[in-house]
């Protein structure tokens, strides 16, 4: 194989992610309805807290709706990671991936591919949340809105494969939705999306613990320190590290010699 068949590859796959997600303007508006109902609603309900601190190196107080944009930017990528792996296990089994799966290119490759182009797609619904929040007031430095790009790339990455690692257990759909809930329910409120880490200690010491070896938790402070033009090294890192982990756990198990894609063969 040569290095055109890999980029066209490439190139084919989040064509048609991409393509697929403009025709499917029902999962573009429910990816938006979402984060806007917590930012509009759910914050206004903690307006009387006003008063959250935002995270070093600031050390000020602002509107909580600012506080959790970037939380709910996050939420975004999390939710598309699963809807990605939903459509994941459709598409191996009766779609497109079926074929690309017994193809002569690499299976990593192609599930790297695959990961992207739900990554990109991600990036897309979290930009145009932003939007809409900055019509509404809630806007960030210029610098941040550019830099946020690599923070959106690397959480979007992680938490795909994370998604990608779930649809490698999963073989029906049927069974998909209840894994869904029971992933992205605890790391979501398990996490600093909505409170600050501080607050999180005062009320448990043990959740705050939890909070801070969730792997949501660090990409939710690597998307909040860069759209406000700052590099966090630690949620980087911690975030980079979970994306191997997760990955390559995901292309273990989506190997037909040693993953579980062979202990699950059989009649279903």
């Amino acid at each position: 194989m040569s290095l055109f068949h890999y980029l066209r590859a490439l190139h084919g796959i989040i064509t048609r992610e991409l393509f697929r997600f403009v025709h499917q303007r029902e999962r573009f508006i429910s990816a938006l309805v979402r984060p806007l109902l917590w930012l509009f609603i759910f914050a206004a309900g903690f307006r009387s807290t006003l008063g959250v601190a935002i995270i070093p190196p600031y050390e000020t107080y602002i509107l909580y709706e600012v506080y959790i944009t970037p939380g709910l930017v996050a939420m975004i990528q999390l939710f598309n990671g699963m809807q990605s792996s939903l459509s994941m296990v459709y598409d191996r089994e009766m779609g497109s991936m079926r074929i690309l799966l017994v193809s002569p290119l690499p299976r990593w490759f192609l599930l790297v591919c695959k990961l992207l182009a739900g990554t990109l797609v991600s990036v897309a619904q979290a930009y145009a949340f932003l939007a809409v929040a900055w019509l509404y007031g809630i806007q960030a430095p210029p610098e941040g809105y550019l830099g946020l790009v690599p923070a959106l790339l690397l959480t979007g990455l992680m938490l795909g494969s994370l998604g990608l690692l779930l649809s490698s257990f999963i073989k029906q759909l049927e069974n998909f939705a209840g894994v869904m809930n029971f992933v992205i329910f605890p790391m979501f409120f398990l996490s600093t999306a909505l409170y600050p880490a501080w607050k999180i200690q005062e009320s448990s010491e043990l959740l705050y613990r939890l909070a801070q070896y969730n792997p949501f938790s660090q990409a939710v402070e690597l998307v909040r320190f860069a759209l406000y033009g700052q590099f966090a090294a630690y949620p980087a890192i911690y975030v980079a590290v979970a994306l191997m982990l997760f990955l390559t756990a995901a292309i273990v198990g989506y190997n037909p010699s040693k993953g579980m894609m062979q202990r699950k063969a059989g009649p279903q």
